[in-house]
């Protein structure tokens, strides 16, 4: 007999049933073989698809993509409490103390006018919560190590502002930039053999990192800066090779020059300056 899981159901408890069929015994055999490790890879790379559905602005892209991640949430909590390790309610009821301690401006007394306000009250309570624990912690230790290397330079750098370790300015960081690549460019002048690579790599590595503190200190995300411009390339690029087919010749016989001509031609197709 076919199963189905009645569509009458309050929405998270039809989730909740569904995950629970997909596990069971009669149950789809990709889905019983997969543990937190194995799943939370695809969180993250569903996590990826909603960021660019939000780029896109499509409601429908968006509406689905919030519901793959959804879906995946709750396949990792109904994990732990197959486990017996903790059940789904106790997740919610954990993050429903922790935001409302978290917030004293809006749950208690305490008054925060400006978003900064707000951001250093959050460090303090975090900090205070870190220091009830038995280990000190670093104040740098609730960054994953498993995060993308830009999204993590980002972290670690806003961690170690709060604690006043910071440029003073924008301009100040600017000009820590400027003096990253004048070293990175001088390295590019040594001969490039083996014994350099590892400090050519290190020099423009500070180039990045410097330059992630630039965005932050302009209030730019890097990792959403840096998607959005290779999203703008991959379009003109992909306008390029439609551009090079309607001319009877393929992308990779065109000369250099050729090949520039047609970027300035998909830069005003798409209105770009």
């Amino acid at each position: 007999m076919e199963k189905k899981i009645a569509s009458s159901q309050a929405p998270f408890t039809a989730v909740i049933e569904l995950i629970q069929a997909l596990r069971g015994e009669n149950g789809c055999p990709w889905d019983k073989e997969q543990t937190p490790r194995s799943i939370v890879l695809y969180l993250i790379e569903e996590a990826y698809e909603l960021m660019e559905a939000i780029h896109s602005g499509k409601p429908e892209d968006i509406r689905e993509e919030l519901g793959d991640v959804l879906f995946l949430v709750l396949f990792l909590a109904f994990m732990f409490e197959e486990m017996e390790a903790f059940g789904i309610d106790h997740v919610i009821q954990t993050n429903l103390e922790k935001m409302t301690r978290r917030h004293p401006h809006v749950f208690g007394t305490a008054t925060a006018d400006t978003t900064e306000a707000v951001r250093e009250r959050w460090s303090r309570i975090k900090s205070s919560e870190k220091a009830n624990r038995l280990k000190p912690a670093s104040v740098l230790a609730s960054v994953p190590n498993k995060l993308p290397a830009l999204m993590r330079c980002h972290r670690i750098s806003e961690r170690a502002a709060r604690t006043g370790f910071d440029w003073h300015d924008l301009s100040g960081v600017l000009q820590q930039a400027e003096e990253e690549w004048d070293e990175f460019k001088r390295e590019l002048l040594v001969k490039a053999h083996e014994k350099r690579r590892q400090a050519m790599t290190l020099e423009f590595g500070d180039v990045l990192f410097t330059l992630v503190n630039v965005a932050r200190l302009a209030e730019i995300h890097p990792e959403e800066a840096l998607a959005l411009a290779t999203k703008k390339f991959e379009t003109r690029f992909k306008i390029m090779e439609k551009l090079a087919i309607e001319s009877g010749r393929s992308f990779e016989s065109l000369s250099f020059e050729e090949k520039h001509v047609l970027w300035d031609r998909a830069k005003q197709e798409l209105g770009d300056a």
